[in-house]
């Protein structure tokens, strides 16, 4: 299909590479040439590759894309999808093309049995979601940082490429003694009655498109990140080590080499009054939501961290 002078094509395997090199110039990195296939191949949901891509002739220009998954509502899976990349060659900007792209996936998710989508847009394309494209906010996302003291061993390697190798081995070295034998954990806000990811086993195998570590310390099961310091996507505090798991925790990232804790929660959730305890929050992602026919309340539903497709 043509738009606006741009050819429009749904995403499929053989344009993955695509996505690859438009990533390139919009961001100036380079990814792992598989990462996008990982990313976007949710074939456990029955529903995969959800996005389009714009042409300017064989140039990719633009991409929008979700990434299907389950939300757990009331012990129910109800097929949902998480707005994702969004992503405009420089040379392509100011043409409508997020627009575009976004209702032709939302039309695409609706065909394919998706009844909601969630997302949590940065504050320059939140406007866009919710003034054009009939998105609601639904929630709050507060950041806590807990200062580590510790030689900075994750920046050294970053800044020094020579020791990247040797940090990563050590690094698994050490979270070897505390390893979980699960991957990820179960989303603890169905805990507190919210209607949250549907972290099952294959959710989990495909959330492996960015290296992640569970570890287990006492009763405690913590999923997270290394990414300037402990990122934790989500934790399951058990209540004997209500205590002393802050100190617990920072004693692993002081070995680790990281300078600091960072927690980003819902606003309403358990975890974030007991953070409050050790840092004040910081106003961090709003929680977007765009209904396609699952009346799910916008009040009921939670996502951790871990939930999002950065982490």
């Amino acid at each position: 299909m043509h738009s606006n002078g741009y050819r429009i094509e749904r995403l499929t395997e053989d344009r993955l590479a695509d996505m690859t090199s438009l990533h390139k110039a919009v961001y100036g990195k380079a990814l792992p040439s598989d990462f996008f296939a990982r990313k976007y191949n949710t074939a456990f949901t029955g529903v995969m590759y959800t996005g389009y891509l714009a042409y300017a002739g064989d140039v990719p220009a633009a991409f929008y894309g979700v990434i299907p998954c389950f939300i757990n509502c009331d012990g129910q899976p109800v097929l949902a999808a998480q707005s994702a990349d969004t992503m405009t060659h420089p040379d392509h900007r100011g043409k409508g093309l997020f627009i575009k792209l976004a209702e032709l996936t939302y039309e695409l998710c609706y065909q394919e049995d998706v009844r909601t989508l969630f997302g949590f847009p940065n504050q320059n394309s939140l406007p866009g979601f919710i003034n054009k494209l009939d998105w609601q906010v639904s929630a709050q996302m507060e950041c806590f940082i807990i200062p580590v003291k510790a030689l900075p061993l994750e920046r050294l390697a970053n800044k020094f490429p020579a020791l990247k190798g040797v940090y990563w081995w050590y690094v698994k070295k050490v979270i070897k003694q505390h390893a979980s034998l699960q991957c990820g954990v179960p989303s603890t806000l169905l805990n507190e009655g919210f209607h949250g990811l549907h972290r099952d086993g294959h959710y989990l195998s495909h959330k492996t498109y960015t290296e992640s570590f569970t570890i287990k310390t006492g009763d405690t099961s913590i999923w997270f990140r290394i990414a300037d310091g402990m990122v934790i996507g989500d934790i399951n505090i058990a209540t004997n080590d209500l205590r002393d798991i802050i100190p617990r925790l920072k004693k692993i990232a002081r070995r680790l080499g990281l300078r600091k804790l960072q927690f980003q929660v819902d606003k309403r959730s358990a975890l974030n009054a007991f953070l409050k305890r050790y840092a004040d929050p910081i106003p961090s992602f709003p929680v977007i939501v765009k209904d396609l026919g699952a009346r799910m309340p916008l009040d009921k539903m939670a996502f951790a961290f871990a939930d999002i497709d950065i982490f």
